[in-house]
């Protein structure tokens, strides 16, 4: 009775269940709640409230006993959710002990429930998402290693350029990822902290008792009590935002990557098939990369809403007008978006089908040309570097005119084979040959991963 309906066709795809459970309107009212218990039991210990008023504050702290409908309807004239809440909260509480309802939010201001409460629900967030990282981390660090030498045509502008291997390409993406977790936990004792300021954030209701309260109040929720309220300053949540758009847009170009990876002309990693997975309506043969436009769509998405929250800063005052207001659904769909990514980006990777083969054919397609920076780079030490790079080029053009592999242009030059042999050119336009510290990349990606795991 009390659930919404939701965007129930997409969730499934574009967010993670989990999370959907921190922001869904359940999650929102309980963290609110949460709150006023705990500034309840925070007031008794202090002394300004009696002891007996907390145990019936507490028992009407439970969500399950709230019509979310007609919360929902209030707030259209209430102008936030915690106003009609704290009525309906004392509403509870008079039926059971009148006495105690004289107690509750007490010293309290709107913003101080739902500020808090919301850093009770990222809190939850972080948790969620940093386990994630840490799970895709630890999948791309496996997977680093299992091709650490697995060669593959490096793109550069969407063209053949250099080999790399796929164990580089995969610690790339550890990298970002494990930057990622180092930011999460270097934002995390900025985050989570108090809101509790009363009216204009004084505190002036409470009076002398109002610092040992808030200290307390910080306790009983496990947040920190930070220097002074934060009604109008929003950096906290705007930095936490910011990093789960750098999250959103990391994930984003590893789906990128695979994308394009999968496409036809390529067909050298692969998400995991699975019936139904991927197909078409009218096309039998389509494998499409379906986790992988999660991925993408919430590197797009994310930006946008991010946008908002920094548009939302400049905020009136000791309370804002409607830049407030405009948080109050754009973090929650950042996080729900960051977690479809990761969900998706785990599947994806654990999974991951790669064609060796197929990427030594690709590495083939130009006849070696991909190799003609190796070749020039040691030709260059025996007859000097512009000379060198002059006849590596007119080799190049010479082999696409006679649609001649590179090799065996380069085996009838003879000023090339004056200076190498047959075996120096076939070690030279071997790829396996030509990955440079593509192994050290990997090491070290896997290194930081596990330090920061450890």
């Amino acid at each position: 009775m009390n659930e919404r309906p939701g965007n129930q066709l997409f969730d499934a795809y574009f967010t993670a269940r989990d999370m959907r459970e921190v922001f869904c309107d359940q999650g929102r009212v309980q963290a609110m709640l949460d709150f006023e218990a705990a500034l309840a039991r925070a007031e008794a210990r202090v002394g300004l409230i009696p002891q007996t008023a907390v145990a019936p504050i507490e028992a009407a702290c439970q969500a399950g006993h709230y019509n979310f409908a007609a919360l929902g309807e209030a707030i259209a004239t209430a102008g936030n959710s915690a106003i009609p809440l704290v009525k309906a909260l004392g509403k509870q509480i008079t039926a059971h002990d009148a006495e105690a309802e004289r107690y509750v939010h007490l010293g309290a201001t709107s913003q101080d429930v739902m500020d808090s409460g919301l850093v009770l629900q990222m809190r939850r967030a972080l948790e969620l998402i940093d386990s994630d990282l840490a799970q895709l981390g630890q999948t791309l660090a496996t997977q680093a290693q299992r091709y650490v030498a697995t060669p593959l045509a490096g793109r550069t502008w969407l063209q053949h350029a250099t080999p790399v291997t796929l164990g580089m390409k995969i610690a790339g993406w550890l990298g970002a990822v494990t930057r990622s977790r180092q930011r999460l936990l270097e934002l995390k004792p900025r985050l989570l902290v108090l809101q509790f300021g009363g009216a204009s954030g004084t505190l002036a209701a409470l009076g002398e008792q109002a610092m040992p309260i808030a200290q307390a109040l910080a306790e009983e929720l496990h947040l920190t009590l930070p220097d002074q309220p934060w009604h109008t300053q929003r950096d906290r949540l705007v930095e936490f935002g910011s990093v789960l758009g750098l999250i959103a847009g990391s994930l984003g170009k590893l789906g990128r990557d695979i994308s394009l990876l999968m496409q036809t002309e390529a067909a050298e990693v692969f998400e995991p098939s699975a019936p139904g997975k991927g197909g078409s309506s009218t096309m039998p043969h389509k494998r499409n990369p379906v986790g992988a436009a999660v991925l993408i769509g919430a590197a797009t998405r994310v930006p946008g809403l991010l946008s908002t929250l920094f548009s939302a800063m400049p905020q009136e005052h000791e309370r804002s007008l409607g830049l407030w207001h405009a948080e109050w659904e754009t973090l929650p769909e950042i996080c729900c978006l960051v977690s479809g990514s990761l969900k998706q980006a785990l599947l994806v990777t654990q999974g991951l089908e790669v064609d060796a083969d197929r990427m030594a054919r690709n590495l083939d397609l130009t006849q070696g040309l991909v190799l003609a920076e190796a070749v020039s780079i040691v030709l260059a030490q025996r007859v000097g570097r512009d000379t060198a790079h002059h006849l590596l080029e007119q080799c190049c053009k010479r082999a696409v005119a006679e649609h001649r592999h590179l090799r065996a242009v380069l085996g009838d030059e003879p000023q090339v084979t004056a200076e190498l042999s047959a075996a120096e050119l076939d070690h030279l336009l071997d790829p396996a040959h030509y990955l440079g510290q593509a192994r050290t990349w990997v090491e070290r990606a896997v290194a930081e991963h596990s330090a920061l795991t450890a």
